[in-house]
This record gives C-alpha cells, sequence and structure tokens, in this order.
C-alpha cells in the first residue's frame, strides 16, 4: 500500500510516524517543497498537558519531546499599567523547528526520510498512491484542486497581525494591551526556548490604517513595534521570519475527503492563534485518521467517512471556542476601558467555556483575587 503526504510540518511528519509504527510494511513518501531547515513562525504552544494525548498511543515520540519543552503555570495580562496573574492555565512551548528536527528524527528511525526541496505543483505532479493525505496547510493544493468537492467556506477577520521572534524570556504567557496614538495594540508573547520568545503583534483594522503600517517596508515597521512595545522587550530585539502583516483565515470544509484525497491540520481547518491550538489539532487529525484507518483494516473507502464522523465532533467544539475567542480580540479595544480586574475576567471567559465554578476550580487564586477587588463572579 502505498500513502503519499503532501507537507513535512508537523502534521505530514507525525503521518508518516504512526502510519510506520501501525505498519512498517507501507510504502510511505513525504513531499516538502521548503529545505528540512526552514520553517515559518517561532513556537509552538501546547496546553500543560500537552503531550498525554501523543503518550498515550506513541510514547517513544512523546519522550522524545518532553525534554525541549518549556513549561509556565501562568497567564499573565497587562492592562493599564496592572499586571495580573491568571493561575491554573499551564502551557508548553518548543521551537518550531526543534519540533520539526525532533520529528524528523523519529520518522528517519521507521525509514521515512520527506523529499524536501520537492515542488509539487498540482495533485497530478504526483506519483501513484492508495491515498493522498493533504498536510500542506491553509494553501493546500489538494484542497484548492476541488475546492467544491471538500465544501470549502473561507473568510478573512478584520484584525491585522504580524508574527515576531524575541530574543528574550518571558516568566509566563502574556497578552499585553497598550493604548498609542494611532489606537490600541495587544502583543502576545511566550517563550518557547532559553532566551527566545514568540511575540505576535495584533490591531484592529482603523488602528492599522492610521498607523500607516500598510504603507512601510518590514524593518521599518518592526523599529515602531519594539519603541511601542519597548516596556516588555525591555531592550530585547524583535527578530523577523516572514513577518508580514496578515489578517486571521477562518477556514472550514463541510467534506474532509474525496475520492483517495484526504484534508489534515490546517489544510482542513483553522483555529484561532489565541487558543493555540493549531499544531495540536493538527497531529490529533492525524492520530483519528490513522485510526479509523486500523480500524478499516486499511480499506481507505472505508476509513476515511469514519474518520470525519469521529473526529468531527470534537473539533467543532475547539473551533467554536477559537472563533469566540477571536471575535473577542476583534473588540478588543473597546473591553479596554474596563478596569485591569474586570478586563482580565473578560478575557480568560472569551471562548465561552468558563462559568463561575469552573473558573473558580481552574484558578482560585485569581478568583480570590477578584473577589476582593469587588468582581462578583456570577453578576459579572
Amino acid at each position: 500500500m502505498r500513502i503519499n503526504i503532501l507537507g513535512a510540518g508537523p502534521a505530514g511528519l507525525y503521518a508518516a510516524i504512526l502510519l510506520k509504527r501501525a505498519r512498517p510494511d507501507l510504502d510511505v513518501i513525504v513531499f516538502e517543497q521548503n529545505p528540512a531547515d526552514a520553517t515559518f513562525g517561532f513556537g509552538v504552544v501546547f496546553s500543560d498537558q500537552a503531550l498525554d494525548f501523543l503518550r498515550s498511543d506513541d510514547p517513544e515520540t512523546a519522550d522524545l519531546i518532553a525534554p525541549h519543552m518549556q513549561r509556565w503555570s501562568d497567564i499573565v495580562v497587562n492592562h493599564k499599567g496592572t499586571s495580573i496573574a491568571i493561575d491554573g492555565v499551564g502551557f508548553a512551548g518548543i521551537g518550531r523547528l526543534e519540533l520539526l528536527k525532533l520529528l524528523q528524527e523519529r520518522a528517519a528511525q521507521l525509514g521515512v526520510v520527506p523529499r524536501y526541496d520537492t515542488r509539487i505543483a498540482t495533485v497530478d505532479d504526483l506519483p501513484p498512491a492508495d491515498l493522498v493525505i493533504a498536510a500542506d496547510g491553509l494553501n493546500s493544493i489538494v484542497r484548492q484542486a476541488t475546492p467544491d468537492a471538500f465544501g470549502e467556506t473561507m473568510t478573512d477577520l478584520d484584525n491585522r497581525f504580524v508574527w515576531y521572534g524575541a530574543d528574550r524570556e518571558f516568566d509566563a504567557l502574556t497578552q499585553t494591551f497598550i493604548d498609542t496614538e494611532h489606537g490600541p495594540m495587544n502583543a502576545h508573547h511566550y517563550s518557547y526556548a532559553p532566551g527566545r520568545a514568540t511575540f505576535i503583534i495584533e490591531m484592529e483594522a482603523d488602528t492599522f490604517a492610521r498607523s500607516g503600517f500598510g504603507e512601510m517596508r518590514e524593518p521599518a515597521y518592526r523599529a515602531a513595534c519594539e519603541a511601542y512595545f519597548a516596556e516588555q522587550l525591555q531592550g530585547a530585539r524583535l527578530v523577523p521570519n516572514n513577518s508580514n502583516w496578515r489578517r486571521f483565515p477562518n477556514l472550514m470544509c463541510d467534506t474532509w475527503h474525496s475520492g483517495n484525497r484526504v484534508l489534515v491540520g490546517d489544510a482542513l481547518h483553522t483555529a484561532h492563534f489565541s487558543i493555540g491550538s493549531g499544531t495540536r489539532l493538527a497531529l490529533e487529525d492525524v492520530i483519528a485518521l490513522v485510526a479509523a484507518l486500523r480500524d478499516a483494516d486499511w480499506d481507505v473507502a472505508t476509513a476515511l467517512p469514519a474518520y470525519q464522523a469521529a473526529r468531527a465532533p470534537v473539533l467543532a467544539k475547539i473551533v467554536t471556542a477559537a472563533r469566540r475567542s477571536a471575535a473577542w480580540y476583534e473588540d478588543f479595544g473597546a473591553r479596554m476601558a474596563l478596569d485591569p480586574w474586570s478586563f482580565a475576567l473578560s478575557y480568560i471567559r472569551r471562548a465561552g467555556r468558563l462559568d463561575a465554578a469552573r473558573l473558580a476550580k481552574l484558578a482560585p487564586e485569581f478568583t480570590a483575587r477578584l473577589h476582593q477587588n469587588g468582581i462578583d463572579l456570577e453578576a459579572a
């Protein structure tokens, strides 16, 4: 049985790993248009239970990755000169390139070495295969070849954001909200390795228009952003890597497969970066796909519908939360009129999953501080 995988990001590599673990006799070929050491972005964030979903089925890969992860136990919200820690929401981070190298190492142990620097322009360029797994991201050539077959819908949010690294560490996953002469801005910043952090800057469309960033070259708007967030950077510099202003695309597909082609990860769906689940969702897609193939005794026609049927309800809950979170950010400027504690409460509840009881259980110290500042969780 031959399987072609497009994309050697985390999803594509992990698909190859799981397939070869399940059936060493499979002929698995991974195609990647970029070099092995190329990646866009900086750190990958998981919840503090990040590797539990890997370890239950694939302890070797989990044990390979775990020692390389940075961990922290709080979210910090900076607003109006007040820094508020929200306990109980732990995360783990790892450099995207480091994660890729570890997955490359694991895949090689199982006999899979991706074909890097190999651009597949159309699906017709692929060699014959029993199954084609599209792990080739938002601009998937598999999905774009027949978008109607997958029931593709894609819309862009209004906010603008740019993705940078920073050559310093932060003690927690931090959200910093500031007022500028152009309007409110936000930075999402968190460590992923010693001396390294991701630093995403976001603003609403009208702030972006007044800033003039859209007419500037990258070094100019990078310098401006360093000035606006100088207090957080503390002399560190922003590190570019394809750091262009973007609008976040909401992608969903009604049908996840067409013939012998199947979508996973960002080729299938997106989840706003404020939730930080994109890579995990992609890996979980792959886990569900390989489980469906195994349960169907590797009959592709049976396995692909089963994959969607089993995975779609779980994914829908996370994507719904991600879209609620994104909607909160689309209007964060108006919410900045709130006092710091009310604002932090609004932030942590933005996805609609934390009522008073769940928040008190999750973050008892933060909840106690809310009460001390006169905020009634039941009424808020």
